[in-house]
C-alpha cells in the first residue's frame, strides 16, 4: 500500500534527455539509472508516449539508496523526414515500511497516494 505522505525525490541518469542516433533500421538500446535517494521504500513505473520505445524493467520497488538500471530500447523503423520528440515519464510513490518488495499497479489507481513524476525527453538524431 502506498503511503499518504509526499514522495521523496529520486535521481535519474541522464537527467534531461536520451538521444537515439541514426541509422534507425537497427534496434538501439540506451541505459538509464534510477536511484532512490530517500529514506523510504518507493514503488516506481515508467510510461512513454511512443509505441516504438519499450523499457526493461518497466516498473519495480526500490529500497532506500538502491539503484536500478533500465534498458530503454527503440525498435528498428524506417526513417522518413523528421520525427516528433517523445518522452519517458517516471512516476514513483512512497511505500509503507511493511509493503512487500513487489510492484503493484493498484498503487497508482488509488486517489490518496501521492506521486512524484519526472520526464525524460527522447530525441532522434538523423
Amino acid at each position: 500500500m502506498a503511503a499518504s505522505f509526499p514522495p521523496s525525490d529520486i535521481q535519474m541518469q541522464p537527467k534531461e534527455k536520451i538521444v537515439f542516433n541514426s541509422p534507425f533500421d537497427v534496434k538501439q538500446t540506451y541505459h538509464i539509472k534510477i536511484t532512490n535517494s530517500s529514506a523510504h521504500r518507493v514503488g516506481w513505473r515508467i510510461n512513454t508516449n511512443m509505441k516504438r520505445i519499450f523499457m526493461d524493467p518497466p516498473n519495480g520497488v526500490l529500497d532506500p539508496k538502491e539503484t536500478v538500471k533500465i534498458l530503454v530500447t527503440c525498435r528498428a523503423f524506417n526513417y522518413v523526414g523528421s520525427l516528433p520528440p517523445g518522452r519517458i515519464s517516471i512516476e514513483w510513490t512512497n511505500m509503507t515500511v511493511f509493503a512487500a518488495k513487489q510492484f503493484r499497479q493498484k498503487w497508482y489507481e488509488c486517489n490518496y497516494a501521492m506521486k512524484g513524476v519526472k520526464d525524460l525527453a527522447i530525441e532522434f538524431n538523423p
